[in-house]
């Protein structure tokens, strides 16, 4: 017999989100990193069926809603990819609050998410806009130098948004619509040069690179190149990774608390973010635009070869 799955696609700054909110599987009870391991061991195949081929492609990112364990949480949320589990991710949770506005089951106004690093506060501001409180965010090392293949030292910061990024200025590259080629290209070799080096964050994988340039727009602070774990580019600014970007500035004096910073994507979609302190804890902001593009049905037919997605 064939498996309905109802999904909510939405696109945050032109970057992909598939909310599932009906037939997703059942991972039990427990903390919320406790499923996601769940997920991962015993139900990897439904992550491949959701956002890989035929039915999606390397630049989906999946949301699996669930019961929150904290009553005050609207839900909450695992986020996936074309080849894995991801802690947070920004855009995803932007697209998330849309979804749930699209759903009926809230009303412009602060809500909270837990996600597997974390709670979340979001807060959707009416029309098409949400406000994200992320998970405090920080830079872990400064001006790392990194040979990279066929290309030279580039120099990097280690910073933690939600994700682990490496963050880069020198590349040398413009950051264009027109340069993806040579910007995946160097981001790829980037994040192999970090693996072939054995450069780590405290042992986790830096799994996101991220390449920093200037905006030809006066209004906006800076243009981002954000290569994703699963080979695909960000078509957002990334939101963990404006999170991640937010905290090296501060951390240079280059960003006081409650100053905005506007951050443009490689096709021109921008966040806006900023820091502000609650207690002794620093939180990055981020607000940015998510449209819900379909609601539909995905089928998965028992005597499909590739009912579970192709992958590797």
């Amino acid at each position: 017999m064939a498996k309905h799955i109802r999904v909510i696609d939405s696109h945050t700054g032109g970057e992909p989100t598939r909310v599932i909110v009906d037939g997703g599987p059942d991972l039990g009870a427990g903390p919320l990193a406790t499923q996601r391991e769940r997920f991962q061991q015993s139900f990897d195949h439904f992550r491949s069926a959701v956002v890989n081929e035929p039915r999606g492609s390397e630049v989906f990112v999946g949301a699996l809603l669930g019961k929150p364990s904290n009553p005050l949480c609207t839900a909450s949320v695992i986020f996936f990819n074309n080849v894995g589990y991801l802690g947070m991710c920004g855009h995803g949770t932007i697209g998330v609050v849309m979804t749930l506005a699209h759903l009926g089951r809230i009303q412009p106004g602060l809500i909270r998410l837990e996600t597997p690093v974390g709670e979340v506060e979001a807060e959707w501001l009416g029309g098409n806009r949400v406000r994200i409180r992320n998970v405090p965010s920080y830079r872990l090392a400064a001006n790392v130098p990194l040979a990279v293949p066929s290309h030279g030292v580039v120099h990097g910061d280690i910073a933690w948004g939600g994700n682990w990024f490496f963050l880069v200025d020198d590349h040398g590259l413009a950051i264009d619509r027109a340069n993806v080629p040579a910007l995946m290209s160097l981001s790829s070799r980037i994040r192999h040069a970090l693996q072939d080096q054995h450069m780590t964050a405290n042992g986790a994988e830096i799994d996101h690179i991220e390449l920093i340039g200037p905006s030809p727009k006066p209004e906006v602070n800076a243009r981002n190149f954000v290569l994703c774990p699963g080979m695909a580019y960000d078509r957002s600014p990334c939101g963990t990774g404006t999170s991640a970007k937010l905290a090296c500035l501060h951390a240079d004096g280059k960003l006081a608390l409650g100053d905005s910073w506007i951050q443009e994507s490689v096709i021109g979609s921008r966040f806006e973010g900023c820091l502000q302190q609650h207690g002794d804890t620093v939180y990055p902001y981020i607000t940015g635009t998510a449209y819900v593009n379909a609601d539909t049905t995905l089928i998965i037919a028992g005597d499909d070869p590739f009912a579970w997605g192709i992958h590797d």
